[in-house]
């Protein structure tokens, strides 16, 4: 499994950035597909996550009202939308995915994925 990720950049505060991250060399057409951060020295977490092929999805209440997920399933592609960003949204993005359930709850640092992207860097200043 390859994630492809793309998106990441610059922004001031209060601006919007689109993260997009395709699922390659897969035969999965369906799994848990999402996003974690990682600032620096602090601990990663959760952002959002969806059921790809599906309708089921959940962001983070730390960013929930100013992030939403979205997919293409045909395109096997997730998207995040990142409204109203803050200095605090500054960090390492990656894509995530699993074959099997979402397995993600209230602690977002401890949603669980088989899968990881390269990373793309939001920096919000």
């Amino acid at each position: 499994v390859q994630l492809v990720e793309s998106g990441g950049g610059s922004v001031q505060a209060g601006g919007s950035l689109r993260l997009s991250c395709q699922v390659s060399r897969s035969t999965y057409s369906v799994g848990c597909m999402g996003w974690f951060r990682q600032a620096p020295g602090k601990e990663r977490e959760g952002v959002a996550a969806t059921w790809l092929g599906g309708t089921t999805a959940h962001v983070a209440d730390s960013v929930k009202g100013r992030f939403t997920i979205s997919q293409d399933s045909a395109k096997k592609t997730v998207y995040l939308q990142m409204n109203n960003l803050k200095p605090e949204d500054t960090a390492m993005y990656y894509c995530v995915f699993d074959s099997g359930p979402c397995k993600i709850g209230n602690d977002a640092t401890r949603w669980e994925f088989t899968h990881w992207g390269q990373g793309t860097q939001v920096t919000v200043s």
